[in-house]
C-alpha cells in the first residue's frame, strides 16, 4: 500500500494511477470515487467466530468419547458439531445478503469488497465441505463404523475441521478487526 501511495520512487506510478489514492486499510474507495464501508467485526463475524470455535470444542468432546466408546456422546457431539458448521453457513450467508443489499460491498466495490467475499468465500467453501463430512461420520458413527482403535477417518475429519476453524481465526482477525 505504500507503493500505491508513491512512497519511495514511486511517485509517477501513484500520480499516473490513482492520484488520489490515500494508503489506508480497509481500501474501500475505488479510483471512480465509489466509496463502501468495511465489514464490522462485530454482530455475525463475532457469533461466527464464537459458533467455529465452540463446534471445534464439541468435536473434541466426540473424539474423547470415541476413544473411551461411549457411542452416545460420540454420535450426539458429532451431530451437534454438523449442526453448528450449518449454523455458521446460514448466517455467512445472512452477512453476504446485509453486505451486498444493504452496504453496496460487492465484488466490483474494490479491493476490500472482492478481498472479503473471495476470503470468507473460499472459507464458506471448505466450512461446506467439512459440514458434508461431519454429516458422513454422524451417520457412520450412528453404524457403529469406529471402533475405539480403528478411526481414522474420525480424525481425518476432525483434523479437517479444526484446521478450517484456525483458518477462519485468521480470516477474523485479517478480515475483519485490521
Amino acid at each position: 500500500m505504500p507503493w500505491l501511495g508513491g512512497e519511495g520512487n514511486n511517485v509517477m506510478t501513484h500520480a499516473l494511477l490513482h492520484p488520489d489514492f490515500i494508503p489506508q486499510w480497509p481500501l474501500t474507495t475505488t479510483p471512480d470515487g465509489t466509496t463502501t464501508e468495511g465489514m464490522s467485526a462485530w454482530g455475525l463475524p463475532a457469533i461466527n467466530t464464537a459458533i467455529l470455535l465452540t463446534s471445534s470444542w464439541t468435536l473434541t468432546i466426540a473424539h474423547h468419547a470415541l476413544k473411551e466408546n461411549n457411542r452416545n456422546a460420540l454420535l450426539n457431539y458429532t451431530s451437534i458439531t454438523a449442526l453448528l458448521g450449518i449454523i455458521f453457513l446460514v448466517l455467512q450467508a445472512v452477512e453476504y445478503h446485509h453486505a451486498y443489499g444493504e452496504m453496496g460491498l460487492t465484488l466490483g466495490s474494490g479491493v476490500y469488497g472482492s478481498t472479503f467475499f473471495m476470503l470468507t468465500g473460499f472459507h464458506g467453501f471448505h466450512v461446506t465441505l467439512g459440514t458434508i463430512f461431519l454429516i458422513v461420520l454422524s451417520i457412520r458413527c450412528s453404524k457403529g463404523h469406529f471402533t475405539d482403535k480403528h478411526h481414522f477417518a474420525f480424525e481425518a475429519g476432525a483434523w479437517y475441521w479444526h484446521f478450517v476453524d484456525v483458518v477462519w481465526l485468521f480470516l477474523f482477525i485479517f478480515v475483519y478487526l485490521v
